[in-house]
């Protein structure tokens, strides 16, 4: 059986990071700005991403009554989503895991799993800083995991 590729995508206020793992490595990963200036920036963004590296799985955010995100935010996921689903690929929306006190503590977590990654590490904000860029390519890798380390049956409910 050929290994799993699977390609995460987070959006947040004013950015979207992606990560794409094969056989449970990872591969690839970068931040977009311009991504999320509109749903059709988004979409291409994301299409572009889909054709060039060819995943068996798209992951999402899965839009619940928990999630803290903005109205703009959510409406680029709910895009994103949509996208995915016109491919020919599985698409998959996972609720975002909330496994540590904070998101630099994840961070640190995944990118002591994850070495090439802790140069993208976030610093820890002060109150009145706005959040690190990179923290959104954590949370694309937290997406990733959730569904390489989940439950099989999570990944076979969203085969059908």
């Amino acid at each position: 059986m050929a290994a799993l590729r699977v390609l995460a995508i987070a959006v947040a206020k004013g950015r979207a990071g992606y990560v794409y793992m094969a056989g449970g490595e990872l591969r690839d990963w970068n931040v977009s700005v311009k991504a999320v200036e509109s749903a059709t920036n988004l979409a291409e963004w994301m299409q572009k991403l889909i054709s060039d590296l060819k995943p068996d799985v798209v992951v999402t955010e899965k839009i619940t009554e928990h999630c803290r995100k903005g109205k703009k935010t959510k409406r680029l996921i709910n895009a994103a989503v949509e996208l995915a689903s016109h491919n020919y690929v599985l698409d998959v929306s996972v609720e975002r895991p909330r496994n540590h006190p904070c998101k630099y503590t994840e961070a640190e977590e995944l990118a002591g799993r994850y070495p090439e990654l802790i140069g993208w590490l976030p610093k820890k904000r002060r109150y009145f800083e706005s959040e690190p860029r990179n923290t959104i390519l954590f949370e694309a890798l937290a997406f990733a995991e959730a569904i390489l380390n989940g439950s099989p049956l999570k990944l076979a409910r969203a085969m059908g």
